[in-house]
């Protein structure tokens, strides 16, 4: 009598660890949504792997940068110097914006904005902003048992994927790919 009772329990749980793990992608994007509704940083960043987040847009940056400049400018000495400098300030300015209080100023900036030009619940100037919503209208995509996309398209209508990476039982963004 006790040993149907106990592999109901051990399947029951497994079902609902699985069904977690599933929602997660879901789950993880809804947090992200609300934090940024709420402007709240501390809630993004359980969301939101920054370091992995700042590596990843680094990189993408500063390929970009060497693809624009092309292969003679890196292979003159100034040119090289200056794509350099350049993947130095860019870099910098990637760590500097993809932090909690980077996307605390931005999404202060945007309220503000947002208040000047009247966009606001409820059309009152003193009515808090409409609030950001990046993934309204994403496509989403299981990649693998650990990677899931979002896609949304940017005003040209060119693919900005978010990646959202599992990490043990939690799914946090880990990647913008961007349309550069």
């Amino acid at each position: 009598m006790k040993k149907p009772l106990v592999i109901g329990l051990l399947l029951a749980a497994i079902v609902a660890l699985a069904s977690y793990v599933a929602a997660g992608p879901y789950l993880a994007l809804h947090g992200i949504r609300t934090a940024l509704a709420e402007q709240d940083t501390a809630r993004l960043e359980r969301h939101v792997d920054f370091p992995a987040l700042r590596v990843n847009l680094r990189v993408q940056v500063e390929d970009h940068l060497a693809r624009q400049a092309g292969p003679d400018v890196s292979s003159s000495l100034f040119g090289a110097a200056a794509l350099s400098l350049a993947n130095q300030v860019l870099g910098r300015g990637v760590d500097t914006l993809v932090t909690p209080m980077g996307i605390a100023a931005l999404l202060q900036g945007r309220a503000t904005w947002k208040r000047a030009v009247g966009e606001t619940v409820g059309g009152d100037t003193y009515a808090p902003a409409v609030p950001a919503e990046p993934l309204k209208h994403a496509e989403h995509h299981y990649e693998s048992l650990s990677r899931f996309t979002a896609t949304v398209q940017d005003g040209d209508g060119d693919p900005i994927v978010f990646v959202i990476t599992r990490q043990g039982l939690r799914w946090r963004l880990t990647d913008i790919r961007l349309p550069l």
